[in-house]
């Protein structure tokens, strides 16, 4: 497996066109804490992190433009220095692998869509991408979106471009949104409620005028014995109190709503981002259903012997489970939602794709915009099982 890295547009042209002519293929890589997902594959690699420069922020437009190969770290030390932040908390994989955290790469949390608790209710990656700098796999430079929060001007590439792993072509800048960060912080929870009344007290919260930022719910078996559910809010002073207290009354009949120590409280939004208490020996999977279904879905696996938690107030159930591969996707399914494998050991890796099967129709389109993008298949690496020229 060969390496490269590159520090301007016009080198990751060039390697894309040598790889075209030899009838090669490229795995686009930043930081690389996502590296492990997805089948084995022996691509060359073009790496991004020469692309490491903040080139342009404008806190008072909520606006920042950065090198597709910035460090997430970096970024958020410097809007964190204006009283911004990423409103889509990006998820760092690192921690799910055994690496530390801080290696995730602006464009690697937006290639994957790789949105923390926060997207619940501030939306994901592709919500907060303005536009960007790529090269496609023609070896072609060129330009999508704008620098404004408002433009609605041509074809939307942000939304394309947030969530395709890659696999369309080479980021190399982009422009995001910032959002100012809450001055105070607060978490209630509540103790002992069961995957069913977690769900319903996590929709009544996020239903009332509370405008809770996050919700989420780890079970007894992962928290000694006690199940909690969290809510979390964020903004002024005097308006975190007086939501909090409209949280209070609103699940006043699902239990006590207590207010943790502040190192409960951050250990809980630990466990939430890292994924730690589900260990690091199982398969992990993400599985996004409509938050109802949450509870069906996790129960139903439990029986099996899987460990879950969930984020997003349910929407979203992080899992660990030895057993069939199948009998997620068709529990997902089930529940009118999707699995992707995150974590597992090579040959399983090499047999299930990480990605869900898509709808023939469906992969057909995705099929399709892949070729227009890149025609000679110089993103098919075989990480996702992709037909043609798959490893």
């Amino acid at each position: 497996m060969t390496e490269s890295i590159a520090n301007t547009a016009a080198e990751v042209a060039d390697a894309i066109a040598d790889a075209a002519r030899a009838g090669a293929t490229l795995e686009i890589r930043g930081g690389g804490s996502k590296a492990p997902i997805g089948a084995p594959r022996q691509s060359a690699i073009l790496d991004m992190s020469g692309f490491c420069t903040v080139s342009d922020y404008d806190p008072a437009e909520l606006v920042l433009t950065a090198g597709a190969g910035t460090p997430l770290s970096l970024i958020d030390q410097l809007v964190d220095s204006e009283g911004q932040m990423l409103a889509f908390e990006p998820f760092d994989h690192g921690p799910i692998f055994g690496e530390p955290a801080g290696a995730a790469t602006l464009g690697g949390v937006i290639a994957a869509g790789a949105a923390g608790s926060r997207r619940l209710t501030m939306g994901g990656a592709r919500d907060h991408l303005l536009g960007f700098t790529a090269v496609s796999g023609r070896a072609e430079v060129f330009v999508a979106g704008a620098k404004v929060v408002k433009n609605v001007t041509g074809y939307d590439l942000p939304k394309l471009a947030a969530g395709s792993w890659g696999r369309l072509f080479a980021i190399t800048e982009m422009t995001v949104k910032v959002m100012p960060r809450g001055r105070e912080s607060a978490t209630r929870v509540i103790e002992g409620l069961s995957p069913d009344a977690a769900q319903r007290a996590m929709a009544r919260a996020m239903g009332s005028q509370a405008e809770v930022t996050a919700a989420g719910h780890i079970p007894a078996a992962l928290n000694g014995g006690v199940s909690v559910t969290a809510w979390r809010l964020a903004g002024f002073g005097p308006s975190v109190a007086a939501r909090c207290g409209m949280v209070e009354a609103a699940l006043a009949d699902f239990g006590a709503v207590r207010t943790p120590d502040a190192e409960t409280a951050a250990r809980i939004w630990k466990d939430l981002r890292t994924l730690s208490p589900l260990g690091g020996g199982r398969p992990l999977w993400r599985v996004n259903t409509p938050p109802s279904q949450g509870p069906a879905l996790a129960q139903a696996l439990e029986q099996l012997g899987a460990l879950w938690m969930f984020d997003w107030a349910g929407g979203l159930t992080w899992l660990t489970f030895d057993g069939d591969a199948g009998l997620v996707r068709a529990t997902a399914a089930q529940a009118g939602g999707h699995a992707t494998l995150i974590r597992a050991p090579e040959e399983m890796r090499r047999a299930v794709p990480a990605l869900h099967p898509q709808p023939a129709g469906v992969a057909a389109l995705e099929e399709r915009v892949r070729r227009a993008f890149d025609p000679a298949g110089v993103f098919e690496t075989g990480r996702f099982h992709e037909a043609g020229r798959a490893d």
